[in-house]
């Protein structure tokens, strides 16, 4: 051989090993032109994972108004950075951050050594925060973004998209007719889930087998579009964390009092509706933002009733109440679960002294918060719950047993028993669809908290979401427990409709919720035989959702 053709052959060798070892998308088509992200490798002998930071899945959206497909781009996006959050309040409510422009969508891609990843399950993720806030990249700690979808992609070799939807006064408020029919959050998530299902196969997804997952407002939210008949054919599976489309928070019943007075604060005429709607499209977006604060000192009603700028019955999107519309999920395998004090956080706003150690909580407060809750059955429905939640107390309960029944009260009502009731209603309508249920308990690693305190809301997100592999220092072993086999559930669920069945191996097999048997896993770090349990906390639901329904209603 001349040493022109050793030299061509070694080159070609070289290239061939180079290839060999790096699968990478490089440029991507999509329907809106050509997407660039990055390949990052992972660890020294590692795999790849393919990263696209701020796609749009819909154009710059007009305020108060529908979302609209994106025109497309000249030349290859650069898709590198993760966009703007949607414009909502600063966490102390004094300020706004984010912007309008901010329907963007990331994906995380796994790789092998080989060839790129073909026809893999997609997981689409919803984020919480109330409807008020939140943001595609969740908060960032250690340098490393909350929702970073890297650990969940690679662990269970899924893709993982993760999408921005509008939020507060912009993404739901609504006059309650076709006006200003509200819902706008909730069709940008839909659109952003018709731009996977439309172009994830070219980032080596599978389009017949997505599955949408969210927490708190972002499970309410993957609820939701499962009971909206917009979304036939689109996606495969859900999962709710803390949330569903039937928890009382979710809704709001009487949209245009609250569209008045926003109208009100932003200085626009509310004697009727087209004013009303046309002068708030016309109005700032930052003061119409900044015009909702959330009271968080000296309430004078439970903070969940505060949550007011919600998804709407619109006659459209939702054409009825959500419990009505179960039959439109009826080919939908789902997942749905709660932490064991998904309250805590509720109830020490109701409550600061549940936090407080050497504060007391007395009888009196807890009748006061029974009687917030249960505003709607009157005195009847008031004393009927506290007697119910303060029948193990015996004479002398300790402060502990108090504090802990406050917060379980607060969890079954807001959480626990709309979760238990969605469940029912999903396998009463589903076809040959799945229907799980969990309760997670890990204890809150947060050491400001009382020893008592369980599993507290968005306690799961950091195992979900990998966090004790991606910054190991922060956690101890069992963490990563917990961690390992949720993220196996989860993705064998979205790869299988089965959480134990797929490319990942599972602690305990997580039977599924029947008629014959409600069973639920608990999952904590003591995952075993003995996690899987039945009829969750079965007293109670029954008695929130037969007995205190049979009540005659109150005129608020």
């Amino acid at each position: 051989v001349t040493m022109a053709r050793w030299e061509i052959l070694c080159f070609a060798l070289c290239c061939y090993l180079g290839v060999a070892r790096a699968a990478t998308l490089g440029v991507v088509y999509t329907e809106g032109g050509f997407v660039e992200g990055e390949s990052k490798k992972l660890g020294l002998f590692g795999n790849y994972i393919d990263i696209f930071k701020g796609i749009p899945f819909a154009a710059p959206p007009k305020t108060l108004e529908d979302p609209r497909p994106h025109p497309g781009w000249d030349g290859t996006l650069q898709a590198k950075k993760f966009k703007n959050r949607c414009m909502q309040l600063t966490l102390t409510q004094s300020d706004v951050r984010g912007t309008e422009d901010c329907l963007y969508l990331n994906i995380w891609i796994p790789q092998g050594k080989r060839q790129v990843s073909t026809n893999l399950p997609v997981m689409v993720w919803i984020y919480g925060g109330g409807f008020l806030l939140g943001g595609s990249q969740g908060a960032n700690f250690l340098n490393n973004y909350l929702y970073d979808g890297e650990e969940i992609a690679v662990r269970g070799n899924v893709i993982v998209v993760t999408i921005n939807y509008r939020l507060g006064p912009l993404g739901f408020l609504s006059t309650g007719d076709e006006n200003l029919p509200g819902n706008y959050g909730l069709k940008d998530q839909h659109m952003a889930i018709a731009w996977v299902k439309r172009n994830i196969k070219a980032f080596g997804g599978d389009p017949e087998n997505i599955t949408i997952f969210g927490e708190s407002a972002g499970g309410a939210s993957v609820s939701l579009q499962t009971l909206t008949p917009k979304n036939k054919g689109l996606f495969k599976r859900a999962i709710s964390e803390s949330g569903v489309g039937l928890c009382g928070w979710a809704i709001q019943k009487d949209p245009l009092a609250w569209a008045k007075k926003l109208g009100q604060k932003v200085g626009c005429p509310i004697a009727n509706t087209t004013v009303l709607a046309n002068c708030l499209r016309t109005s700032d977006p930052k003061a119409l933002t900044m015009a909702f604060h959330l009271q968080l000192t000296n309430l004078p009603v439970p903070v969940v009733h505060t949550l007011a700028i919600t998804p709407v019955v619109d006659g459209d999107f939702l054409p009825d109440m959500p419990e009505n519309l179960f039959s439109n999920a009826a080919d939908i395998d789902y997942i749905a679960g709660v932490n064991n004090m998904d309250g805590h956080i509720f109830a020490g706003i109701d409550l600061p002294a549940i936090n407080r150690p050497f504060v007391k909580v007395t009888p009196d407060e807890v009748y006061n918060l029974v009687k917030g809750l249960t505003v709607d059955r009157g005195e009847r429905g008031a004393n009927a719950t506290y007697n119910l939640y303060t029948q193990p107390w015996g004479d002398n309960p300790s402060q502990e047993f108090i504090k802990k029944t406050v917060v379980d009260l607060i969890t079954d009502y807001i959480f626990l028993v709309p979760t238990q009731w969605a469940l029912n209603l999903h396998l009463q309508n589903a076809r040959n669809a799945k229907t799980y249920s969990y309760l997670f308990s890990q204890p809150s690693r947060m050491p400001i908290y009382p020893s008592w305190v369980g599993a507290d809301h968005a306690d799961e997100l950091q195992y979900v979401f990998g966090k004790p592999f991606a910054t190991p220092l922060g956690y101890l072993p069992k963490h990563r427990t917990v961690s390992s086999a949720m993220i196996a559930y989860w993705t064998n669920f979205a790869r299988t409709g089965d959480p134990n069945k797929g490319y990942s191996k599972v602690p305990v097999n997580w039977p599924p919720y029947t008629n014959e048997a409600k069973n639920y896993l608990e999952i904590n770090n003591k995952l075993s035989q003995e996690s899987v349990k039945q009829d969750l906390k079965s007293r109670y639901v029954t008695f929130w959702n037969t007995v205190y329904q049979s009540l005659p209603q109150v005129a608020n």
